[in-house]
């Protein structure tokens, strides 16, 4: 028997959960959580209790308890920024969580069902590249505007997942490469690998257009849209997080729809799916002057790198970068556990917060 790694994976209206045995997954589970469930609670953290009684429940279902592990994994919220890699949950991490996040999120419970799973069980607890991943380099955090900066915040734990998994395929030390990332789903982000870290990134809001996100836009012409219909901050933000790129364009955040309406004739959908391919190369290609053009490798993941024709036009458009990988699939429940894997074989060191 390996080592037996329980993943934990909180999001607004779910709790995926998986157990592993070293790199084989043994089962795995989402918790859907209704409207109606979570009306009781006031706050995310409110929700900690219900979780954590439903992810043992789920455990227990499959024949498992805590004393089978070996170590708990979860999501790492947006609690504080961190360095890559793993960082052991203790009592100064969700004091920081509970009290001075930086945003409420879901993948916050998470954190607190491992710790409480772990301390009973006796076994480490552990987060693995966090939402807020920030190991920018200085110069590139610096924009025109006194009080702003550019920060690392993106699809760091499935974009990193991915490096790792292409230098282990390639027999390359991640430590050595320099590696352009793009993760492609409902928002899409980007980021550079070099030394073993991320040294830049273009998050969701800075980047291309996506099915859900309205990505960069001409601050201009923003400017005038917030002030001309006087919306509030939070309509403004569900308008560009939510209601922005192939929504507002043309009506759907399905990409294979808008392949068929493509298909079918329709030039407007052709102009705006090419355009969203060439805003991921013109993106790739934004990041490449950090490492002087010298990249190794460029890498397509997230789940609309299961697209051929999608892929295919970044790859025209990028190609000249380096050679392109294309590794579909969101992946986050394999990426936590294979980094708490790479911890319990003494591959990597836990850090503390």
């Amino acid at each position: 028997m390996g080592k037996r790694i329980l993943v934990i994976n909180p999001g607004s209206t779910s709790t995926k959960v998986a157990m592993y045995d070293d790199e084989s997954r043994l089962w795995d589970a989402s918790i859907e959580h209704s409207l109606e469930d979570l009306k009781p609670f006031p706050t995310i953290l409110d929700q900690v209790d219900m979780r954590f009684r439903l992810v043992e429940e789920t455990m227990r279902a499959q024949g498992y308890d805590a004393k089978d592990l070996d170590a708990v994994v979860s999501r790492g919220g947006p609690f504080a920024t961190v360095e890559s890699g793993a960082y052991e949950i203790g009592e100064a991490m969700l004091e920081k969580m509970r009290t001075d996040p930086i945003d409420n999120h879901a993948s916050n419970t998470g954190m607190e069902i491992a710790y409480r799973i772990g301390r009973e069980a006796g076994i480490p607890a552990y987060i693995y590249d966090a939402v807020t991943v920030d190991e920018m380099l200085p110069v590139c955090r610096v924009v025109g505007m006194k009080g702003m900066a550019r920060r690392g915040q993106g699809h760091n734990l499935n974009m990193r997942a991915s490096a790792l998994r292409l230098c282990r395929e390639q027999g390359w030390d991640y430590a050595e490469k320099t590696i352009l990332v793009a993760h492609l789903g409902g928002g899409i982000s980007l980021s550079i690998h070099q030394n073993g870290r991320i040294v830049d990134m273009i998050s969701d809001d800075e980047g291309p257009f996506a099915p859900e996100r309205a990505g960069g836009l001409p601050n201009f012409q923003l400017i005038d849209l917030c002030f001309s219909e006087g919306m509030t901050r939070a309509e403004v933000l569900r308008r560009f997080q939510r209601a922005g790129g192939l929504i507002s364009l043309l009506g759907t955040a399905d990409l294979r729809e808008v392949g068929r309406r493509v298909d079918g004739g329709d030039a407007e959908a052709a102009l705006v799916y090419e355009a969203m391919a060439l805003s991921v190369a013109k993106n790739l290609a934004k990041l490449a002057p950090v490492a002087c053009g010298r990249i190794d490798a460029v890498v397509l993941t997230g789940g609309i790198a299961q697209s051929e024709r999608f892929t295919g036009l970044v790859k025209e458009r990028a190609g000249f970068l380096a050679p392109v990988y294309v590794l579909p699939g969101e992946n986050e429940m394999e990426a936590l556990a294979l980094g708490a894997l790479r911890v319990l074989r003494g591959e990597e060191a836990a850090k503390a917060y």
